[in-house]
């Protein structure tokens, strides 16, 4: 028979914790800056426009993900990747394996993974890398999260960068589904276009559904992050793809999976240290 007193302790100790990190969320969020706020600038192929704008021209965008060990799920492997702009090449990688502490809860993704991407962005700002990304790809959401502050806002308010947020599944907020956006995107009217706007029943939106590839029916899911316009993110991530997903996560997902699957050695004495 069930304990039904250590289950209500349980349950009052997670929802005690859960109301912790939506005040968090919320204090972090009044620093949440939603239009474009950088000083470099995109790159374009009008060499006139080149010569008179000012700033420098974006070069370095990182891509941060996490991957688990399929024995441990509390294991992990952070990923912090720097590619080229003008090349989509590698320029930088690193890896933190780590076992989290924290299990996932569904609109709570950036207690759990934050603070692994965070120490390696910390790591490589302190080492004054020459590639310090001057923008942040996060394989997660930003604004486009039941709260408005998913995790590509939290890392980019606490790391004061600007990030985009790409997710590959469509939370649902403010009346948006999964099922809603695949109708739009089969819509014999919208067959042909690459970008369609996701609007909750408020008329706020959200972010952009967007196929990033020919005739796909599985789009990426944009939404802004920190100090950067929905509209801004668009182009960049359109810079960055190769395949469906931007060529900076794709490969922070690529590499962490192959970095864990290499050092399978520290995953197990971590599992035994349990």
């Amino acid at each position: 028979m069930e304990n039904t007193h250590e289950i209500s302790t349980a349950e009052t100790s997670l929802s005690s914790v859960n109301n912790c990190w939506i005040e968090a969320q919320e204090s972090l969020k009044r620093r949440l800056i939603l239009e474009d706020d950088f000083t470099w600038r995109l790159p374009t192929h009008d060499n006139g426009l080149e010569e008179n704008a000012r700033g420098e021209k974006l070069r370095y965008v990182g891509g941060v993900d996490l991957s688990f060990s399929k024995d441990d799920a509390s294991i992990a492997c952070g990923a912090l990747v720097v590619v080229d702009l003008e090349n989509l090449n590698v320029i930088y990688d690193d890896f933190s394996v780590v076992r989290l502490q924290i299990p996932y809860i569904p609109g709570f993704l950036a207690f759990r993974e934050a603070p692994v991407l965070l120490e390696l962005l910390e790591k490589m700002k302190q080492n004054a890398h020459p590639f310090y990304p001057q923008l942040l790809m996060v394989d997660g959401n930003g604004i486009l999260h039941p709260r408005g502050f998913g995790l590509a806002c939290h890392l980019g308010v606490m790391a004061n960068l600007p990030t985009i947020g790409i997710g590959k599944n469509l939370h649902h907020v403010d009346g948006l589904t999964q099922s809603g956006v695949k109708e739009l995107l089969e819509a014999n009217e919208n067959c042909a276009r690459d970008l369609i706007p996701l609007t909750g029943n408020s008329d706020y939106t959200w972010g952009v559904a967007m196929r990033s590839t020919e005739g796909s029916l599985k789009p990426i899911f944009i939404s802004i992050g920190h100090r950067v316009s929905v509209d801004t993110a668009v182009k960049v991530v359109k810079m960055t793809c190769k395949y469906r997903v931007p060529e900076p996560i794709r490969q922070a997902d690529i590499r962490s999976r192959d970095y864990l699957q290499k050092h399978t050695g520290v995953a197990k004495l971590m599992q035994n240290s349990q």
